[in-house]
């Protein structure tokens, strides 16, 4: 039973306090958790976002091109020259049945892809360039996704104490900026509209300092992870 009341928390790293309101609706949301750029040697962590309702979004790879006829075999001659003839060995043909027409679509983007192109999206809007998909982040963002999936727990710190910012660091990237988690949703359209009426999160998705993004998703749960870095 989906709860119908959302919870909406935004831990501020400059004042180190929590703030929180209730208001109606489908789903539950926890905090989103931000490193300030002149605080990321400490940054603390928060909760994150509990959401539910709808369909699973797929994606079908193209299907590859049908293989080309072969060239026919070359044609021989029985007929033995007399010897006043001169004969010419036979060609064989070089004639060849055209390729099918190719069925080969292009493949739609990954979810996550969908989830990044409406995060610049909405940047666009608030004249924040975009930002650059970057793989440590989306390391970080991915393995932590499944971490929540595997142990049951939704949170921005880990069961063992491990906060966003230092996972993020953990997975190679130095400069960690901000999270934003979800949970049930099941389409990159619901999750962002999601984070998008959400104060903190939507604020994370539209600080301009930000430059790197990384985005994890398990579909067992519908865990979801959105990593930033400056």
């Amino acid at each position: 039973m989906v709860s119908l009341s959302v919870l909406l928390g935004v831990f501020s790293a400059a004042a180190g306090t929590w703030m929180a309101t209730a208001e109606g609706n489908t789903a539950e949301l926890g905090a989103a958790a931000l490193v300030l750029p002149n605080e990321r040697a400490g940054a603390g962590a928060g909760s994150g976002t509990d959401l539910a309702g709808g369909q699973v979004q797929t994606t079908t790879p193209g299907q590859p091109p049908a293989p080309t006829a072969s060239a026919p075999a070359p044609t021989t001659s029985s007929a033995q020259p007399t010897p006043t003839e001169t004969s010419a060995a036979p060609q064989p043909s070089t004639s060849e049945a055209p390729p099918p027409p190719s069925s080969t679509k292009p493949a739609a983007p990954s979810v996550t892809a969908q989830v990044i192109a409406l995060v610049n999206d909405e940047r666009a809007k608030a004249g924040c360039d975009p930002l650059t998909e970057e793989s440590h982040v989306t390391k970080a963002a991915q393995d932590f996704s499944d971490l929540m999936s595997e142990k049951n727990f939704f949170s921005h710190t880990s069961p063992d104490g491990t906060t966003f910012d230092q996972r993020i660091k953990q997975a190679g990237y130095p400069k960690p900026g901000a999270e934003n988690i979800a949970r049930g949703q099941t389409s990159a359209a619901k999750v962002m509209d999601s984070w998008m009426n959400s104060e903190g999160h939507r604020a994370n998705i539209l600080n301009c300092s930000l430059k790197k993004i990384g985005v994890g998703v398990t579909t067992d749960g519908w865990y979801w992870v959105q990593d930033f870095g400056y």
